[in-house]
């Protein structure tokens, strides 16, 4: 008599695929301490990412409203290094916002997806300071500054702006913009009209303008369309970047964090709310 079979043993033993998942929200930044991001807080969980087991993608989500274009090229750089050299597609999923070096980042995506409400683009440079030299005077400060070098104090917020420092400071700000828009020809080639000089000067799209103008694949989010591209069963594993040196820190006492620590941490909130005023957030 023969015992029917009811169990496939490859049915058992299949695994469903996996999609990795990248969270990248806040300011782009060199140094970032809480709030921000940049290549050294993440580069540990995009290396663990690419290493997931069963790995059919990685998605990266973007809530960013830019910052460090440094940072935002070598997060981009680093994603796409691992996704070549393991033949992983890329999908990228912009939230309320993905501008400037945050849409810079979301272009590490093979495609990009948004929200109809998202704010994305912003491709331009932008430096903003302030300025105390009258402030000192009025407080009986006195301003002492000594180089070598005539552009060593390169708009120094302490002493009058000048002229030269401007002119020189917007000659640093078109290679950068060359740069980008470079960047986001190169990413978007035949998405894009490359010849679109419009696309390029600064200004931001909504998620479903960015369709139109090819900036983004599509309208969608990161649960529905990988369930769409991958089936019901696809399992959707997030990877966080870890903070442990800045919760340490924010336990020790103000004596010895010391004030210098205090006039960060309040510098770096201001500049991040700034940059998300922004784009109303």
């Amino acid at each position: 008599m023969r015992i029917r079979n009811y169990f496939h043993i490859d049915q058992l033993w299949q695994r469903a695929p996996v999609v990795a998942v990248l969270r990248f929200e806040g300011v782009i930044m060199s140094r970032p301490r809480r709030t921000g991001l940049s290549l050294a807080s993440h580069a540990a969980a995009i290396e663990r990412a690419f290493r997931a087991a069963n790995l059919v993608a990685v998605a990266i989500v973007v809530n960013s409203p830019g910052g460090s274009a440094v940072q935002s090229a070598l997060l981009f750089r680093r994603i796409r290094e691992l996704a070549d050299e393991r033949r992983i597609p890329v999908i990228a999923f912009a939230e309320d916002v993905a501008a400037s070096g945050g849409y810079w980042l979301a272009l590490a995506g093979d495609e990009i997806f948004s929200e109809e409400t998202s704010i994305l683009g912003s491709i331009g440079v932008i430096s903003a300071s302030f300025g105390f030299s009258q402030l000192i005077g009025r407080l009986g400060v006195e301003r002492r500054l000594h180089a070598a070098g005539e552009r060593k104090s390169l708009l120094d917020p302490f002493l009058p702006e000048n002229p030269s420092d401007v002119a020189r400071l917007t000659v640093l700000q078109q290679d950068i913009h060359r740069a980008f828009k470079e960047h986001v020809q190169r990413r978007r080639a035949g998405k894009i009209d490359a010849a679109d000089e419009s696309l390029f000067n600064g200004d931001i799209l909504t998620g479903r303008m960015a369709v139109e103008r090819g900036l983004v694949d599509g309208i969608g989010e990161l649960r529905g369309v990988m369930r769409a591209r991958y089936g019901d069963k696809v399992k959707l594993r997030p990877f966080q970047a870890e903070r442990r040196r800045w919760l340490f820190s924010r336990r020790l006492p103000f004596a010895a964090r010391g004030p210098s620590a205090a006039i960060t941490d309040f510098t770096e909130w201001i500049e991040a709310r700034l940059l998300w005023a922004r784009f109303g957030l």
